[in-house]
Parts: C-alpha cells; structure tokens; sequence
C-alpha cells in the first residue's frame, strides 16, 4: 500500500538497508528505522501517539527517585514508610493537588473521625483542583 512517495510497506527501506554497509553511518541509521518501523507506523496512523515518551519518562524518573532515596532510610521499616509517603506525594502531584496541603488535610480529617465508609473522598483524584 502506497500514500503519495510514502511506501507504507516499507519497501523502499529495505532496498536501501540492502545496498548501504551496515557500519556506516548512514546503515546505522536505517537500522535504526528498521528496529522502529512498527511503532512510527502507528505514530503515523494514529493523532494520539505521542512521538515520544518523555512525558511519561519524566513523571517515572521522579518516582525513580524517591525509591533510590529509601534505600538510605536506614531500616526496611524506614524505607517501606518513605516508599508510601513518596507514592502518595507523587499521585497528588499527577492529580494536579498540592501534596503538603492535601496530606495535611486529609490527615486532619482523618484524625477528627472521617468515616472510612467515605475514605475515597480524602483521595487525591476526588480533591477539586484550582483548575477544574
């Protein structure tokens, strides 16, 4: 299948990967192409592929963090409650709600006898943020 100069199929690839060495720096790059032609296909037909995972790898890389950090807690108890404590900071972070505020409020509200019946509520997606 074929759009416009585009072969979908990938053929052109081929012939060229076929006729350069694979050490030059141009055979590197079609390799390159090669290893990656399923997914920059599917970058290509679908709007909502991000052409990149930066994104994702920056949110993860904080959290990565956090986890390496634990390790110099001091004891497997310590770095168990920090692991916690990082996790729930981070998902208020990735709900857009500032995490000292909520994790002040939430143990408050706890501490004062909110109902474990309505626990979900104290959740950092149920907490209105200024945007919404």
């Amino acid at each position: 299948m074929s759009t416009g100069r585009l072969s979908v199929s990938g053929d052109w690839l081929k012939q060229q990967h076929a006729r350069v060495s694979p050490k030059s720096h141009l055979g590197e790059k079609l390799a390159y192409i090669a290893r990656h032609w399923d997914g920059l296909q599917l970058f290509l037909a679908d709007g909502r592929v991000e052409m990149d995972s930066n994104s994702v790898e920056n949110l993860v890389r904080l959290i990565a963090l956090s986890r390496q950090n634990a390790l110099f807690a001091g004891h497997d108890e310590g770095a168990a409650a920090w692991g916690r404590i990082a996790s729930l900071i981070e998902t208020a972070k990735l709900n857009g709600v500032e995490p000292y505020a909520w994790l002040k409020a939430t143990l408050e509200a706890i501490a004062t006898g909110h109902p474990n019946s309505r626990i979900s509520e104290l959740l950092p997606w149920s907490v209105p943020t200024s945007s919404s």
